[in-house]
């Protein structure tokens, strides 16, 4: 079958980051780093990776950094220059070459929906590809390449799913899977948010993004208020488009780091430093020092 590319991804970025106070007072979250490198990196050089060509950032007043993260700074690269320091002159020339990108302040009422919707003008008709600026996966086949491999192979809406435990039923939404279509990939028959051990129909956690089709817009459209936090939540809107067509999770293969929370973020750090030549062994020194106390 042959469908339209998916060549843009939405990266929503404008939240408060309240997790992280006071850290994320003056600095957002997503631009905590990951030993040396801020976290909305990770994930625009994972979805560049996997043959995305437009990011779209749908920021705030506060999220300044982050466009200047990935905007050129001649200055800095002039001194780096002077010093002779090569290699990391040639990297942060790099970030801004990464991709198009595309800055757009959030409008509107308060949830994840809200910054998806502002970007329907730029979105147009394609398809495209949702992911949240605290979900680093690290992943022999990045994470967004291997749902687009099944939006490729059946031509519908992807969820990013991970095994989770019965206690990771109180904190995502589980999927109902239906009919097994490949060792990792299955039809959605539903979704229920946070339902629980006793009434999860599976352990399978949507986390991690989605590819969604252009006919998402008309249920944004008439999105509602979600009942539980009174916010304009998108897989409100995911579980309306789901009535209407087939959809798709495929089961990431891969670790699931959530940068958003305190441990979450810490393990990060110690997960990618552990695969570095140049940390690997004096951080395994530092955590046995630690860990024997």
């Amino acid at each position: 079958m042959s469908f339209k590319k998916v060549r843009k991804v939405i990266i929503p970025v404008a939240g408060f980051g309240t997790r992280f106070l006071p850290a994320t007072k003056a600095t957002p979250k997503e631009m905590l780093p990951i030993i040396d490198k801020p976290v909305i990196q990770y994930i625009v050089e994972e979805a560049v990776a996997a043959g995305i060509e437009d990011v779209i950032l749908v920021t705030s007043h506060m999220k300044r950094p982050v466009e200047d993260h990935f905007d050129d700074n001649e200055e800095l690269e002039r001194w780096l220059e002077k010093q002779g320091k090569k290699s990391l002159l040639e990297e942060i020339k790099g970030i801004s070459q990464l991709a198009n990108f595309i800055y757009v302040r959030q409008k509107g009422p308060y949830g994840n929906a809200t910054p998806v919707k502002n970007v329907e003008h730029i979105i147009g008709d394609e398809p495209f590809a949702v992911l949240f600026g605290d979900d680093v996966f690290d992943c022999k086949t990045p994470r967004l390449k291997q749902m687009l491999d099944v939006y490729e192979q059946y031509g519908g809406p992807v969820l990013a799913s991970i095994k989770t435990d019965k206690e990771g039923t109180k904190k995502f939404g589980i999927i109902e899977p239906g009919k097994k279509l490949g060792k990792r990939v299955f039809e959605v028959k539903g979704m229920i948010e946070k339902p629980g051990p006793e009434k999860a129909p599976s352990l399978l956690a949507t986390v991690g993004g989605y590819i969604l089709t252009p006919d998402i817009f008309k249920h944004l459209a008439k999105l509602k208020k979600n009942k539980v936090n009174g916010e304009y939540i998108l897989v409100d809107a995911i579980t309306e488009l789901m009535k209407e067509r087939p959809m798709y999770a495929v089961e990431l293969d891969g670790r699931y780091h959530d940068t958003g929370s305190k441990l979450g973020w810490l393990e990060a750090n110690i997960a990618f430093a552990l695969k570095r030549p140049d940390l690997k062994e004096g951080v395994k020194k530092m955590l046995k020092k630690e860990l024997g106390k």
